[in-house]
């Protein structure tokens, strides 16, 4: 079997675009070219690799089985074409997808270290809920998640990072922030402002009050922070939210948090990949630099 990298490129490029045109500019090919490419591989494979479905190409199950296993071979052909000298062993792009409160408050800090130390390796982010960020992760289009709480799919490695929490928090003005403590029947009278199911900080709190509140009476559902945090300030309402979120508000007399000792609101924020792309040096030295970052 003689394939070559270049048809092994073409199709991990079909793969993250599912669009031969897509691919061919990515790769400045012409059409032509890419589909003649792709045909080629799967002659020689005897498999198909990919399923129309409308405009778009979708990875059969044989194309699922090689994706992971091409992207290390290009990884591995892009160390070779580089060198092995030492300033360029790390060297590459890794692409991350990541929830909120990491991407807010750990991953500047972490991104300015990596490039300081490591400038031959290119982080790129998206910003995405945690059960978005494990879609992504799963589908192939980022090499590296983080996310909030924990996921259960055999397909994903998990591995900690930090320890978080939420806490609940009102307006100064709320009736609530007079309290020493809110008991859980003073929570299902308040009106909520929350994040969208699917977020990891709402699972966080959708589990911690399971069983303890029968109806919730969430009022609005967002994805952005600060919106929620506006409306907290301005309002009636309650939201729960990571410290690391609320933290200066919360200096600034802005916000207060409530005790809620009822509530488990302990979480810790995980970085996930694929179970089945082995090992990927660009990939252990951004999650060792990470911990040591946050042992500092």
């Amino acid at each position: 079997m003689h394939y070559t990298l270049k048809q092994i490129a073409v199709f991990d490029a079909v793969a993250s675009f599912e669009s031969v045109s897509a691919a061919a500019k990515k790769l400045s090919m012409s059409q032509s070219a890419v589909s003649m490419s792709l045909s080629q591989l799967e002659h020689l494979l005897g498999r198909p690799l990919f399923i129309r479905q409308g405009n778009r190409l979708i990875m059969s199950h044989w194309g699922q089985w090689l994706r992971p296993r091409a992207q290390k071979l290009l990884q591995d052909a892009q160390q070779i074409a580089l060198g092995l000298h030492d300033q360029h062993i790390i060297s590459g792009t890794v692409k991350l997808c990541s929830s909120q409160t990491a991407a807010e408050h750990l991953l500047p800090k972490l991104i300015s270290k990596i490039d300081n130390d490591f400038p031959e390796l290119r982080i790129e982010i998206a910003v995405e809920n945690s059960d978005h960020v494990a879609k992504e992760v799963l589908d192939y289009q980022f090499d590296l998640g983080i996310i909030e709480g924990r996921i259960d799919d055999s397909r994903l490695h998990q591995e900690p990072w930090i320890d978080d929490h939420l806490v609940v928090v009102a307006s100064p003005h709320h009736p609530f922030a007079k309290h020493k403590q809110t008991s859980v029947s003073q929570l299902e009278q308040a009106k909520w402002v929350l994040r969208e199911p699917g977020a990891g900080t709402r699972r966080i709190f959708d589990a911690a009050i399971h069983g303890l509140i029968v109806q919730l009476n969430v009022w609005k559902e967002y994805e952005h922070v600060g919106l929620l945090k506006a409306l907290v300030k301005n309002g009636v309402y309650l939201s729960c939210l990571p410290y690391l979120d609320v933290e200066k508000d919360v200096a600034k007399g802005e916000l207060v948090v409530l005790t809620t000792p009822e509530l488990n609101l302990k979480r810790h924020l995980s970085f996930i990949w694929r179970q089945d792309t082995g090992d990927n040096p660009l990939r252990n030295c951004l999650i060792a630099e990470a911990k040591r970052l946050t042992r500092e």
